[in-house]
């Protein structure tokens, strides 16, 4: 199993940035860069390359939507090779919120547009032949009766370091979990709650896996949470920090009927509650949504408790097939994020 955290953005860019690369000799093994609607993350993934050595660099994620997918390709190629190598690239399709009402692109077909992005991607790193694409989205060249004619196959200029990034899809509905399962290297969920994952996604996963081309090996997965190791109900409380991010995604994050981490949510169990928390999170009642969160789902999706405790919510992320242990730490005392990713790959091994 290896080790993966979240670039946090707290104290600024550059303060995070340089304590990657203290956890980074801690025995990090991959740091994940978020763009959402916030500073682009290339930018900050090329910053990150150039201030580490050996931790791998995730983009968690480039939504498909922003960039025409041969720049995906070119940008993912151009990480790489800053990096030496040590990019993955996650894709998403986000959501219709943040790609039609911050970037004004319909948000449509995200299954049929996910799989395009990837096949194009991989043809342009692979560098076989001047780019053509014929698919249902995505048209290369493009035709001359939607646009000047001039248009011709080309191969990126520079050549990829490697011709096979890993690519990684943020996934939670059936169907796209399927997707994920039968073309990407790696799958990134949020919520994870291991015990209940196979109950949730396991018909999801074992379809896409049944056309999985066996080649491309096992899908990785990265899940944890937030991580605090301590003996004192002070740590065991940390958990609580999860609650308004919690609210926020399943209260807030969508519409009505448009909201795939509230129908996570019931999927785990919380029927009643993921409904609570939707109706006061739009009602503008956010203290209250959060309040509403149950605190078995704050202790499920989290790593928060003594060092053993910590160790078997490790092995039951282990369990359920995750590879890649995703953690946020929370340092106490004299304790450090650097220290703290120590313990951890310590009990993983």
């Amino acid at each position: 199993m290896k080790i993966s955290t979240m670039l946090s953005y707290a104290g600024g860019f550059q303060k995070a940035a340089h304590e990657v690369a203290d956890m980074e000799r801690a025995g990090l093994d991959l740091v994940w860069v978020a763009e959402a609607y916030g500073f682009d993350s290339p930018s900050l993934m090329g910053y990150l390359a150039a201030l580490t050595e050996r931790v791998e660099i995730g983009a968690a994620i480039l939504p498909i939507y922003t960039r025409t997918p041969t720049l995906i390709a070119m940008t993912a190629a151009g990480i790489d090779a800053l990096s030496n190598g040590r990019f993955h690239l996650g894709l998403g399709a986000s959501g219709p919120q943040v790609i039609e009402g911050f970037h004004g692109v319909p948000y449509t077909s995200p299954l049929g547009t996910t799989r395009e992005v990837v096949e194009i991607c991989r043809a342009v790193w692979k560098r076989e032949a001047p780019l053509e694409y014929h698919g249902r989205h995505f048209t290369l060249p493009l035709p001359a009766e939607r646009g000047t004619g001039l248009g011709k196959p080309l191969k990126i200029l520079a050549h990829p370091l490697r011709d096979a990034l890993p690519i990684w899809i943020a996934s939670l509905g059936e169907k796209n979990v399927q997707l994920t399962a039968e073309i990407a290297d790696g799958w990134i969920p949020i919520l994870f709650i291991p015990e209940r994952a196979r109950d949730v996604w396991g018909s999801a996963l074992d379809a896409g896996r049944a056309r999985r081309d066996p080649s491309r090996g096992e899908l990785m997965i990265t899940a944890g949470g937030l991580l605090a190791i301590g003996d004192g109900e002070e740590t065991v409380a940390l958990r609580e920090l999860q609650r308004s991010m919690v609210a926020l995604y399943v209260g807030g994050m969508g519409a009505k009927g448009k909201n795939f981490y509230n129908e996570l949510a019931i999927r785990y169990g919380y029927e009643r509650e993921a409904a609570q928390i939707q109706d006061l999170y739009l009602a503008g009642k956010k203290r209250e949504a959060e309040a509403a969160v149950p605190a078995e789902f704050l202790e499920l999706t989290t790593l928060c408790g003594p060092r053993g405790y910590v160790a078997d919510r490790i092995a039951a992320f282990r369990e359920a097939g995750v590879s890649h242990l995703q953690v946020a730490p929370l340092p106490q005392g004299d304790q450090t994020a650097a220290s703290l990713i120590e313990t951890v790959r310590e009990i993983v091994g």
